[in-house]
Parts: structure tokens; C-alpha cells; sequence
């Protein structure tokens, strides 16, 4: 059982060491036990404190955070869960700042460990905020992971890597749990410790499956068939229900992750949602090093929806994903009916994204075809106006002709298109791709390394269909960057349309890369027009033609 702090109100009092001209600081000694609710008294007061205020943790203190101490905010994040998968959207939030202007968080290297799936941070209306500093890991990490030391064709012995925890019931059923979490369905991945990557697999431990204690920390699964499991794989595992998110970032300007070391990022990662100017910078996204464990996500690490002005990624770690490492888009809303001739009712059609609003009054958006991604102005949101958690009443500032809707109609928020630039950064051990980019804005990709990604290391798309994931690019340049040994297309170009009308990508520039091939093609572009692929070193074993581009 923890131990609740016995500083909890009266820390306050001790805290002040200085106010300048710039604000107030606040020091915050090391907690003993929960030091949840001290943390968000001290975030609270510095908020309060006025623009320029600190707050700075202990050198080397290790800080508890539990999501029974969290706040709970009913929270509405895009690519996150399904009202079917999680009706109650509520997010446990650990350290959450609403308002905070200039704001730093200064970890001095101190340690935040959660207990139970909670939100560690969130921003929401913040400007000028910092968090810097610290390392960020789980006591209980909803993905789990163990290796296998004996293989044979109808039975495994595993050795559990710490901390995971598990109980096996009478029934002879293996279920992982953590404080407030059990599962035993869901999804596999496998890390292959001699060809340094991982990918998707069946899940080892699914009901039916024997599982025997061989001793402390040591199962045997019994199967009924044959298994292609071998000896030092690594199986991390976890339920498929993205409930809460590492940290959320919503409508927020100006905020800037500096040094952080996350060891682990659950059940989602960060999320910057209708958010501007995002910087990550020197930051570590991997298991730590003498932890033994190999996976730091239960999803992407970091995802920007709707955002808009500039966001940059630099000098970065990205290694232990369980999706993609970075992911850049909007939104595409379906067309559903034209009440007037100047409004739209719109929807959310995938179930991950739904209930926030994505359009602002003076927001310019384009009608989209839905079969060939081609948009066209239709003027700009006079207001939008919330019907239920998936429909949305946008009004605009002037007539609209008459929209298609039996055919497929679907609006995106071209205002919500962020700049984007990617420099310095290393991924690896990530199942699918390192970076997907869908946004209008100027792109730049440079001098990063993607090792061994199985699928694309960058990939464009743009749909109105599946995902809904908006929108066109019109200025992308990739330069200077090393690929090893990644899947093909390395880099894949490929707008979902089922009708060609016309290029929905253009102006795309592959140049001065180094592409270490293990098969396939480089480059290949499709849907696009003003395309440069040029002055690229590509050796390994590689398709005859390694560029495919074209209309």
C-alpha cells in the first residue's frame, strides 16, 4: 500500500524562495509516498504566480504520481478510443496546467514514476509553457514484456522482465496486471534481438492457452498446436483500449518539451491538439538502458492533430514504439447535409477521433472529394456549433453551391495546417512507420537516421475514407537523412483516392539522402506533381529502377 504525503496543504508555505521582476519560484522538495497531490498544489500556485513563474523538483528525487490521486477532466483526443471501446472518456490527470502563461517546469533530473493508466500532463489554454528536465517511467507499464528461453513446437518457457506483474488463475489462464489494470486478450509485438526490429505477432498468452509458474518470474505456456516461437525473442504486450494519453497539449501556444527522458509513454502518446508552436527538443523517447525492457510506447510517441502554426522535432531519440513515432495531420469531417446555403452539418467518421471541436470562427476550409482528395474553397467558419459528440453545425461567412453529398463530400480546416520541421533525430524499433506528415505548410526532413523501420520511414498520405486523416502536402523537402536497411517504398508517397482527376500532392523534393537498401525501392510517389529525386546514394541489395514516381 503507498503512503500518502503528510506535507499535502501546508507545502506552500516553504516553497517561495524568490520572486523577481520574471515571477515566482518554486522549489518542491522530495515527496515520501504520493506526491500527486502536492505536485498539482505547487503547479496550481505557480500558475496563479503570474507570467515567468518555476517550478523546479529535487535534484535525483523520485516523485510518485497514482491515478487515484489524478484529476479526472472528461477529455475528447483525436486517433485515441471508440465510444464503444471506452464510453467514459475521462482522463486521470497528474500534473494538469489550464491558463499558465510563461510557465516552467524545471525537472533538475528528478524522476516522475506513475502507478495505474492516468494522463501524466496536460495543457489546456496555456501560452509560453516549458517542461523540462526529468524522466518519466511507470511502476507498472501497461506493456508488458517477457523472453522467451526455451522454444519448443507446442511449449514455451518465458522469464517476465521487471516490473511487469502477472497472475495466472485457477483455470491455468496468464493475465498481466497493474494497479488498477488486468488483461490477457490483445496485441503482440516482437522485438528480434539479432536483426535489431521489431514487428506485429499473434499474442502469445490468449485464453485457451496453458500457463504454469516454472518459478518466481518463470512460466510455462502449453499449446495445443505448433508455435514459431525461438528462443531470445521478445514478446511486449498490451490491450488494445487507448483510455488515457502520456500527455495532451490542447489549445495551447507556444509550448516547448525540452531533455525529457521518457521510458515509458502510456496508454497513448503526446498528444497536441488544436494546439500552435510545438517544440520537442532533446528528448528521449526509449527504454532506459538498464531497465531490460525494449518497449517505451503503447502507441505513437508523438501525434499533432489539427495544429497550426510551426512544429519542431530536433535532436530527439525515438526507439520502443508500438505505432508510429511521429504523426502530423487534420481531419477530414464528412459532409452529412447542407441546411442552408451557408452551412454544413459535418461528422467524425472514425471511431478513434471524435467529440472536439476542429473548426474556429475565421478557420478557412475547403470541400474535399472524397474519391479524389481535390479540394476547393468554400470561405471561412462564422460559427461551429456542437450537436453530439460526432456532428458538428459549421456556418460560414458567405453562400456555398450546392455540395454533392450522395457522391461523398468532406470538409477540411486548411487554417489548422502546421509547418513542420523534423532535424537531428534518430528512429529505431519502431513496428511501422517514423514519420507520417499530411499538411500544406512547408516540410523539412533533414539529417535524421531511420534504422531498420519495416515499413515506410516516411510516409504521406491523405485520406477522406479510412482514417481521415487530412490533408494534401504542397512543399516537402527531404534531404541529408540516412536510411538503413528500412522497408519499401523507404519513402511512400500515396494519396488513398479511387479516382484520378489530378495530382493531390505536389511540390516534393528527395535529395542528398543515403539509402542503405535491404529490397524493395526507395522512393516511390503517386498523386503528386512537381516531384525532384535527385542526387541520392543508394547501395544494398535494391529493386533495378529504385525511384517509382508518376501521376
Amino acid at each position: 500500500m503507498r503512503k500518502r504525503s503528510a506535507i499535502g496543504g501546508i507545502i506552500l508555505a516553504g516553497l517561495c524562495l524568490s520572486e523577481a521582476a520574471a515571477g515566482v519560484r518554486y522549489d518542491v522538495p522530495a515527496v515520501e509516498g504520493d506526491a500527486t497531490e502536492v505536485l498539482q498544489q505547487v503547479i496550481d500556485a505557480a500558475v496563479a504566480g503570474g507570467a515567468g513563474s518555476e517550478v523546479r523538483l529535487a535534484p535525483g528525487a523520485t516523485y510518485h504520481v497514482y491515478r487515484t490521486s489524478a484529476t479526472p477532466k472528461l477529455r475528447y483526443i483525436s486517433n485515441t478510443t471508440s465510444e464503444r471501446e471506452n464510453p467514459d472518456n475521462t482522463k486521470n490527470i497528474a500534473l494538469y496546467m489550464q491558463g499558465a502563461e510563461g510557465l516552467t517546469l524545471n525537472g533538475n533530473g528528478a524522476r516522475i514514476v506513475t502507478h495505474g493508466e492516468l494522463t501524466t500532463f496536460a495543457l489546456e489554454q496555456c501560452s509560453d509553457v516549458t517542461l523540462k528536465n526529468f524522466t518519466l517511467d511507470a511502476a507498472d507499464p501497461s506493456v508488458p514484456e517477457f523472453t522467451v528461453v526455451e522454444a519448443e513446437p507446442r511449449h514455451v518457457r518465458v522469464k517476465v522482465t521487471e516490473p511487469s506483474r502477472y497472475e495466472i488463475t485457477a483455470d491455468s489462464t496468464f493475465y498481466w496486471t497493474g494497479e488498477g489494470w488486468r488483461f490477457t486478450e490483445g496485441l503482440a509485438q516482437v522485438y528480434f534481438p539479432d536483426r535489431k526490429i521489431t514487428w506485429r505477432y499473434d499474442n502469445p498468452i490468449g485464453r485457451g492457452t496453458k500457463a504454469v509458474e516454472a518459478g518466481p518470474g518463470t512460466v510455462d505456456f502449453y499449446y495445443d498446436s505448433d508455435k514459431p516461437f525461438a528462443a531470445g525473442e521478445i514478446y511486449q504486450m498490451r490491450h488494445t483500449i487507448r483510455n488515457q494519453v502520456c500527455g495532451f497539449i490542447n489549445e495551447s501556444r507556444g509550448v516547448t518539451l525540452e531533455g525529457l527522458n521518457l521510458q515509458f509513454i502510456g496508454n497513448f502518446g503526446i498528444v497536441s491538439q488544436n494546439s500552435s508552436d510545438i517544440t520537442v527538443d532533446g528528448c528521449r523517447m526509449a527504454p532506459g538502458d538498464d531497465s531490460g525492457r525494449t518497449c517505451a510506447g503503447f502507441a505513437d510517441f508523438l501525434q499533432f492533430s489539427g495544429c497550426r502554426g510551426h512544429i519542431e522535432v530536433k535532436d530527439s531519440y525515438f526507439s520502443g514504439a508500438h505505432d508510429d513515432a511521429i504523426n502530423v495531420h487534420g481531419t477530414h469531417l464528412r459532409v452529412m447535409e447542407q441546411p442552408t446555403e451557408r452551412s454544413l452539418r459535418v461528422r467524425y467518421m472514425h471511431d478513434q477521433s471524435w467529440g472536439f471541436n476542429s473548426f474556429y470562427p475565421g478557420d478557412s476550409i475547403e470541400i474535399v472529394d472524397v474519391h479524389t482528395l481535390l479540394g476547393k474553397f468554400a470561405g471561412r467558419v462564422a460559427e461551429s456549433k456542437q450537436l453530439d459528440n460526432y456532428e458538428w453545425l459549421v456556418t460560414l461567412d458567405r453562400n456555398i453551391a450546392k455540395v454533392d453529398i450522395e457522391d461523398g463530400r468532406a470538409v477540411e480546416n486548411v487554417s489548422a495546417t502546421p509547418s513542420l520541421t523534423v532535424t537531428g533525430c534518430y528512429f529505431t524499433l519502431v513496428p511501422t512507420r517514423g514519420i507520417l506528415v499530411t499538411t500544406r505548410r512547408p516540410v523539412l526532413i533533414k539529417g535524421n537516421t531511420f534504422d531498420r523501420i519495416p515499413m515506410p520511414a516516411i510516409y504521406i498520405s491523405d485520406d477522406a475514407r479510412g482514417w481521415y486523416e487530412s490533408g494534401p502536402v504542397r512543399d516537402v523537402t527531404v534531404s541529408g537523412n540516412k536510411f538503413i536497411e528500412c522497408g519499401s517504398p523507404v519513402i511512400g508517397v500515396r494519396p488513398e483516392t479511387d479516382r484520378n482527376e489530378g495530382a493531390v500532392h505536389s511540390g516534393i523534393r528527395v535529395t542528398g539522402n543515403e539509402f542503405v537498401m535491404r529490397g524493395g525501392v526507395a522512393v516511390e510517389i503517386s498523386g503528386c506533381s512537381g516531384v525532384t529525386v535527385e542526387g541520392n546514394i543508394i547501395s544494398g541489395n535494391h529493386d533495378a529502377e529504385p525511384y517509382k514516381t508518376g501521376q
